[in-house]
């Protein structure tokens, strides 16, 4: 394919999929593994991608008003925990000259939400409240249905359809025969009374029996509506200044025993890990007893954190109620950082405003309030930026610099919560064993599952085939014994 069509690829595309595994095995995956199959996908979506200039769309590319439209958005999770990409087709009108800019529009939030969280899952929504005739648009929605199906691999979880007109019911058959079999069950036609199967109401419109108080505006572009930034001690309410008061004394008691377990496990990490600075880190940090670590780690470019993608929290049950986030300049300068989190009101972050010197480790400690459970939904975002050697690191400077620092020199990481239902959580904490291995998360199971099924199905078709082939032999043993005995009956005939 690369000998005959380099022409046709973007050679960003070609060098990712040399270097991203993840991004492989999800066209892999979403091709059950049949390598001729998961070729022909990369193909055509490599030639897609080109078409549609994708690595280069930006909103100074796309016309303002397909942002001011609202018809197309990203804001809120289902129950899973997976993003919602919202399609409100009342919004939508037919228009051949502005189909490309739409399509584009499209491909666009697909590939900043791809960039973003890492390819993880999405569920699409189609609100097709208050619409009719005049919304429909066959070959939008078949665009937008081709983009999961053969853009953008592993990327669909549910399609859910709200309150579709029963004079689009001709309209969605057609559909039907788009998606596929496999694509086919990932439908989910909803109403006002069962829409919250799968969408909390937390995430949903009033029109849909919701309680989102979401208005959907541009400029800025719709993102995570993420809060910033988090205070250190969090908006600790008066029941819960008590029982944390208690934690940090319990905590500041065990620091010194907390850090030469520390020490011990860090040296068999990454060096780069290491914490150089230890003393200064012990003024301003309280290691939590059950604060956990992670083994993998996000290699930014200014910070490399770890966990690389979910913070491990307990159940109520559990009782697991603190995370560690580890930062690593890895710079020659000053890193000045922030936290974020679309959930101010559980959490407490310290530190959430501050810097790191160049070389150094810092920990971040994430703990929930008394009365507070962590969820799904709720994401963490870390905000970094280089600082000038010169500038200071002291808050009213840092309030300055965040001020001033152009959005093209902030680094964005994100990360999810998950929750251990476990009594003992699989993540790490600083008294366990530095290697222990953390628990699969839904998605990982869901690959696995789906790996099984696929191995099942291949071993359904060889035992079919085996029979085919055993029929076969016995029909033409069969065919050979009459012949041979109507040879002898002839040879018998002959000589009487």
């Amino acid at each position: 394919y690369l000998l005959d069509k380099a022409d046709k690829y973007d050679s960003r595309d070609v060098e990712r999929l040399q270097q991203d595994d993840k991004w492989v095995e999800n066209y892999l995956i979403w091709r059950h593994d049949v390598v001729d199959d998961t070729l022909k996908m990369i193909d055509e979506s490599f030639q897609w991608r080109k078409e549609y200039t994708v690595n280069d769309l930006s909103e100074s590319v796309l016309p303002k008003w397909l942002f001011e439209n609202g018809a197309l958005f990203l804001h809120g999770y289902d129950k899973e925990g997976y993003k919602l990409f919202w399609f409100r087709v009342k919004h939508h009108t037919r228009d051949p000259k502005q189909q490309l800019d739409k399509k584009k529009l499209v491909a666009f939030w697909l590939e900043h939400y791809a960039k973003r969280d890492h390819g993880k899952p999405l569920t699409v929504v189609f609100d097709m409240a208050e619409t009719g005739i005049s919304h429909i648009d066959l070959d939008f929605v078949r665009f937008i249905v081709n983009c999961f199906t053969d853009y953008y691999p592993n990327f669909l979880t549910k399609i859910v359809i709200f309150e579709m007109p029963w004079i689009m019911n001709a309209a969605f058959k057609i559909v039907k025969g788009w998606l596929g079999p496999d694509a086919i069950s990932m439908l989910k036609f909803t109403n006002k009374n069962d829409v919250q199967e799968y969408i909390n109401g937390e995430y949903l419109p009033p029109h849909m029996g919701g309680t989102d108080s979401f208005k959907y505006s541009y400029p800025p572009l719709v993102d995570d509506d993420f809060q910033t930034p988090l205070c250190e001690n969090g908006p600790i309410t008066s029941e819960d200044e008590h029982e944390s008061k208690e934690e940090i004394d319990a905590d500041t008691k065990e620091t010194g025993e907390l850090n030469e377990e520390q020490n011990l496990n860090q040296k068999k990490m990454n060096s780069v890990e290491q914490i150089s600075k230890s003393e200064e880190t012990d003024k301003t940090e309280i290691k939590p007893k059950n604060a956990k670590k992670a083994l993998t780690t996000f290699k930014g470019p200014l910070l490399h954190i770890s966990p690389a993608e979910e913070l491990y929290f307990g159940s109520k049950e559990t009782g697991e109620k603190k995370c560690l986030i580890v930062l690593t300049n890895v710079t020659k300068n000053v890193v000045a950082f922030k936290v974020r989190t679309t959930a101010p009101e559980k959490y407490r972050v310290k530190p959430s405003n501050s810097s790191c010197e160049p070389g150094t480790s810092l920990d971040i400690i994430v703990s929930l309030h008394g009365g507070f459970a962590a969820s799904l939904q709720d994401r963490f975002l870390i905000m970094a930026a280089e600082m000038d050697q010169s500038s200071g690191a002291g808050v009213p400077e840092l309030t300055q610099f965040w001020k001033e620092v152009p959005r093209t020199k902030v680094m964005e990481h994100r990360l999810r919560c998950h929750v251990v239902e476990s009594s003992k959580p699989s993540s790490l904490t600083l008294k366990e064993n530095a290697f222990n291995i953390p628990a699969k998360t839904n998605e990982d199971l869901h690959i696995q599952l789906t790996h099984l099924l696929q191995i099942n199905k291949r071993l359904q078709e060889q035992i079919d085939r085996c029979l085919w082939f055993q029929q076969l032999s016995i029909v033409l043993s069969l065919l050979s014994v009459t012949v041979v005995a109507f040879c002898f009956y002839l040879m018998y005939s002959q000589r009487s």
